[in-house]
């Protein structure tokens, strides 16, 4: 089998980005993440497989349409009080609702698709990357939990002269990172905290893979563009003595920049799509204190 020929799930491909690598990007989001942060503003992205989400707010009601109630062959969706209602331990995911809703309102996250699909999708942007110096990000969930996927994106684009970057949380097989730097033209890299302990309570996981990939990384790679990023969370990490220690414990090299991006819950109604709970409710980060942790990550 060809690169081209390699298939993964996607679940956007989100053009016309400038927030994830230099220039005008198309950004390539991949299912499946090894963590599960609390604040995470893709919650489609966490299971590797593609999943049933309803919107009710598109609904057009079971009064004046009602076509996905006679699809369903499960049980799975049901009239409570007149509006549809949908029972996920039911649902075997067929999407015969998705199929037969004409207003989105039943939706699925998530598509297999091959290299070659993607990077049809890719190209037609090309003309801004020429201008721009931008070209693709792939990015999830855990663009690397799909490793052979990804590396077979990453090495097809490249081919096309397409610049490439990668969004990682770090969490997986080195040698998974290993092989995607070889083809990357900048690596964005996620550190959320150096605390052990917190680190597992908020995303699920401990950090010592994280940590110990970072490091890894850096000394393999010492040409590479690479950004540390930190996702200052409120309870979590917005706290100085936090900030600082991540600060010092990158490398001081002039390939390696250093970011801290503000919380925001953008992604909470995909909770309720997907019928589950967003655990942050009520959530804010101080404005006057993030530019106060901006000064002193710089």
């Amino acid at each position: 089998m060809t690169d081209a020929q390699v298939q993964g799930v996607v679940f956007n491909i989100q053009k016309f980005s400038v927030h994830d690598g230099e220039g005008i990007r198309t950004l390539v989001f991949l299912k499946g993440c090894p963590l599960r942060c609390r604040w995470c503003s893709n919650p489609e992205s966490q299971n590797l497989h593609p999943e049933h989400a309803f919107n009710p707010s598109r609904c057009l009601t079971a009064q004046v349409c009602g076509r996905c109630l006679n699809a369903c062959t499960s049980g799975a969706l049901s009239l409570v009080d007149g509006l549809i209602a949908h029972d996920r331990s039911k649902c075997s995911e067929c999407f015969a609702c998705v199929r037969a809703c004409p207003s989105g309102a039943q939706s699925v996250y998530g598509e297999t698709m091959s290299v070659r699909q993607v990077l049809d999708k890719v190209e037609e942007d090309g003309v801004f990357y020429h201008r721009s110096g931008g070209g693709m990000t792939l990015s999830g969930g855990e663009a690397l939990m799909q490793h052979e996927f990804a590396n077979a994106l990453l090495r097809e684009a490249r081919k096309h002269h397409i610049n490439t970057t990668i969004e990682t949380c770090g969490c997986y097989p080195y040698e998974h990172l290993h092989e995607a730097c070889k083809h990357l033209n900048k690596l964005i890299f996620d550190i959320k905290s150096l605390d052990p302990v917190q680190h597992k309570k908020h995303t699920g996981v401990d950090n010592m893979l994280i940590l110990r990939n970072f490091a890894r990384v850096c000394e393999d790679f010492p040409q590479l563009p690479i950004l540390a990023r930190t996702p200052v969370i409120p309870g979590f990490n917005d706290i100085e003595d936090d900030i600082l220690a991540i600060r010092e414990s990158i490398p001081r090299r002039p390939n390696i920049q250093y970011e801290l991006l503000g919380y925001h819950r953008m992604g909470q109604p995909k909770y309720g799509y997907l019928g589950r709970q967003y655990e942050l409710e009520g959530a804010k980060l101080d404005e006057a204190k993030m530019e106060h942790l901006r000064k002193i990550a710089s």
